[in-house]
């Protein structure tokens, strides 16, 4: 793969193109991470059902934000070889994550950022109609407050199409940007 442009617009397109190119890799790694994560999502919002207190609003929020963070983490950790032409690697992913991830904020928090930015618009377009449609706006930004079975559906099935989609974009800025890749030769290797 070419290395992109310097900058975060380059990154993200050289992101983009690779996605575009290892596309089944890619999503495949996220719906799995995505599919994982529901679990705990939906256990963390049946906990507090029907509790109209804005503390546990914002605590399952909390509870949200990390477990998405570790979802995030293994993808990249997963998807670590793809600019080079390897495979998924599923062992060891969210150590290799982490490490990824934090070499890229320490390299251009800049670009870092610009892809967290991006990824959370497509992720709000994707699945906010969806989750105010089916549970209506004050449901969305607060409280549960008992929501019937199928909007919390409908809400949890757009998060989990926003995630799978939007996984693989931050994942691949992370790799490029955490293992060097615009300071390197094409042809070279990581190792």
């Amino acid at each position: 793969m070419k290395p992109p442009d310097a900058g975060p617009t380059g990154t993200l397109r050289a992101a983009l193109r690779l996605l575009g190119r290892r596309w089944r890799a890619a999503y495949l790694a996220a719906l799995v991470a995505a599919a994982v994560n529901t679990v705990p999502d939906v256990l963390r919002h049946v906990l507090v059902w029907d509790d109209p207190r804005y503390a546990a609003a914002l605590a399952v929020d909390v509870v949200g934000f990390g477990t998405a963070l570790v979802a995030q983490l293994w993808v990249t950790g997963a998807l670590t070889g793809l600019p080079d032409g390897g495979r998924l690697r599923a062992g060891g992913a969210l150590g290799r994550g982490t490490r990824t991830a934090l070499a890229a904020v320490r390299r251009a928090p800049g670009t870092v950022l610009a892809a967290v930015v991006a990824g959370g618009a497509v992720s709000a377009v994707l699945t906010l109609p969806a989750s105010v449609a089916a549970l209506g706006l004050d449901r969305v930004i607060g409280p549960l407050d008992s929501p019937g079975v199928v909007p919390f559906a409908v809400a949890t099935v757009s998060d989990l199409v926003a995630s799978t989609v939007t996984l693989p974009f931050l994942a691949l800025v992370l790799v490029l940007v955490g293992t060097g890749w615009p300071a390197r030769r094409p042809g070279t290797s990581r190792s």
